[in-house]
């Protein structure tokens, strides 16, 4: 088969400057033409925020972000637990914790301000290869490959690839360093809005591509059979209890998940530990306890089923290592998605 041609650069470029999308992080190309330069701060926060997470679920959450915190000092010196409070239902939340972290490191090693290199960028907590290339790239014009699923996707049809794109990583890397222009920050951003609008997971819009000419996809007439898709791992099943206890006044007793691990330093309700078979409740105090069902959640390495109980408190005070929390104050609380469900079970 004819061998696709090496990207188009000023083409790709070209369309972006008439359909690039308008997204709250993001200058767009006629303001970057004008000389307006990104902001490292927020692009950095973007990315962070995007990672497997949909735009339309980010523009909101960037925007609580950065009304509370405009700038990479402000959010250093927030407390963390105000950042958890913020992130709380976004999911991943390690991505949390290193955003804080990485936020300190910016202020109290480079003075507030973002290295401008991919290989510096990857020496602060949180930041691996794709996030240090997109930030260098985007913010600083490093000409550096920034390869996203959208781009993987790109790149996968264009080329044909025969295999999972995570079997070649190193071939669509290499095929995007190849082509990355001056303008490489507008570079990256239009590949990922190509794979975002044109070259979607479900439809492509060929004769609207400016990759087509060169696309071996595209010359197939079946560019949906690409990506060749890899073999799903199952998904295993955990079991466990959630409790929802509550004191004379309606308020809910709640407590700090521990530093590491999974939902690290979040806010729960009393839980069980999550195995791998159903088991019986063992209850955290002695109370008449009632059921409310089960809630399902799912993590991305396993399914999560909960049964969901609660009870009054007869003695309070028998409660450590935890806190009392009215009804009015759970949405200032660090709750994880899998902890509202667990509460609006229970509360109603």
């Amino acid at each position: 088969m004819e061998a696709a041609l090496p990207i188009d650069a000023a083409a790709v470029l070209a369309w972006y400057d008439k359909h690039a999308r308008d997204l709250p992080w993001r200058v767009g190309p006629a303001d970057r033409a004008r000389g307006v330069a990104p902001d490292p701060y927020r692009v950095w926060l973007s990315e962070i925020m995007l990672q497997q997470t949909t735009v339309a679920t980010v523009r909101s959450y960037y925007a609580r972000f950065t009304n509370l915190w405009p700038t990479v000092e402000a959010l250093a010196a927030a407390p963390l637990e105000a950042v958890l409070v913020e992130w709380a239902g976004l999911g991943y939340y390690a991505r949390a914790r290193n955003l804080h972290a990485c936020a300190r490191a910016v202020v109290e090693r480079h003075g507030g301000k973002f290295p401008a290199t991919a290989a510096e960028l990857l020496t602060l907590p949180g930041v691996g290869p794709y996030t240090a290339a997109a930030i260098a790239a985007i913010a600083f014009d490093e000409r550096i490959a920034v390869v996203d699923g959208n781009v993987e996707r790109v790149l996968a049809r264009y080329l044909t690839l025969d295999r999972p794109v995570r079997e070649a990583k190193d071939d669509i890397c290499a095929a995007v360093q190849a082509a990355v222009p001056p303008r490489a920050g507008d570079f990256a951003q239009a590949l990922m809005d190509l794979g975002a609008t044109i070259c979607a997971p479900k439809q492509t819009l060929c004769m609207l591509c400016p990759l087509h000419p060169g696309c071996r996809g595209a010359r197939t007439g079946e560019p949906l059979a690409y990506p060749v898709k890899a073999e799903k791992a199952d998904r295993p099943t955990r079991y466990g209890h959630a409790f929802v206890i509550r004191d004379a006044d309606g308020d809910v007793f709640l407590q700090k998940r521990a530093d590491k691990g999974l939902l690290a330093q979040m806010t729960e309700t009393p839980t069980s530990a999550w195995t791998s078979e159903a088991g019986e409740p063992a209850y955290p105090l002695a109370a008449e306890w009632r059921h409310h069902g089960q809630v399902i959640h799912v993590f991305t390495h396993f399914r999560l089923e909960l049964e969901v109980w609660s009870a009054d408190a007869v003695d309070p005070e028998a409660l450590a290592d935890g806190w009392w929390a009215s009804p009015a104050e759970l949405d200032a609380e660090a709750l994880p998605t899998v902890f509202r469900k667990v509460l609006a079970a229970a509360l109603g």
